[in-house]
């Protein structure tokens, strides 16, 4: 079994490359900007793994990633990289956001759509798309992060759907954490005030659920908790609640 991982180089998208190597045996091809990063992970793996440094905000990146690992006999597609920038809308940086909007959406959505277009054609293949419980909310002053991920969530979430009435044997999961302990933080400007979970807590139950056929896979009995709550919520309290939270950070 052979596994592709985005954003692979720190936080989640690491520990999902250990726990596939060395628990789950799946040979690896992992991706990020950070090549020495790569090399310090292949060292830790007990599987082959191929390193490609990439930068996947830019849209040429994307289709040179697939293009060269379309032949690779990919089963498990992890779309994870991903970034978040703290701040009202008319304070933070345009470019930022378009840079953001490139990675978090526009590489989701044109890995997602090549490989599950060759699962289809095999019908086997799974995807994880690492979404966020903000893909259930708007986010004040983390505004274009949330709807990054409001995109990937449903996005995944109706290409259940469709490969359901196809009779597939495909397979697509949508990861939806809520504060996890990575680089996030520092690169959005902003510090989480709420305890978050550990990465490889994160990995390792992502993982598990995402091979199980999970749908939606929300680590934590805390943010299960919330995201129950906050259906009984009214969306002007939901803002004026999510926005206190973000001003804390």
């Amino acid at each position: 079994m052979k596994a592709l991982i985005t954003g692979a180089s720190s936080g989640i998208g690491l520990e999902m490359a250990k726990y596939l190597a060395n628990e789950k045996n799946y040979d690896l091809i992992i991706v990020a900007r950070r090549k020495k990063r790569l090399e310090k992970l292949k060292k830790e793996l007990k599987t082959k793994v191929e390193i490609i440094e990439l930068d996947l905000t830019k849209e040429e990146n994307v289709y040179k990633l697939y293009n060269q690992t379309k032949k690779s006999n990919i089963d498990f597609l992890i779309n994870n990289a991903g970034f978040g920038l703290f701040g009202a809308f008319n304070v933070t940086n345009l470019n930022r956001e378009l840079e953001m909007i490139d990675l978090n959406i526009k590489a989701y959505h044109i890995l997602t759509k090549l490989f599950l277009l060759d699962f289809v054609k095999k019908d086997k293949g799974r995807i994880l798309n690492v979404a966020s419980s903000a893909g259930f909310l708007a986010g004040p002053h983390l505004n274009t992060y949330y709807a990054t991920k409001n995109y990937v969530l449903k996005l995944t979430m109706a290409i259940y759907e469709e490969l359901k009435e196809q009779n597939s044997n495909v397979h697509i999961s949508a990861l939806c954490p809520g504060p996890v302990n990575t680089e996030f933080s520092k690169v959005a400007f902003g510090y989480f005030t709420i305890k978050g979970l550990s990465p490889e807590y994160t990995a390792k139950y992502a993982i598990e659920k995402s091979l199980k056929n999970k749908l939606i896979i929300v680590p934590g009995v805390s943010m299960k908790l919330g995201l129950f709550l906050q259906r009984f919520i009214p969306y002007k309290l939901q803002l004026k609640i999510t926005s206190l939270i973000q001003k804390r950070k």
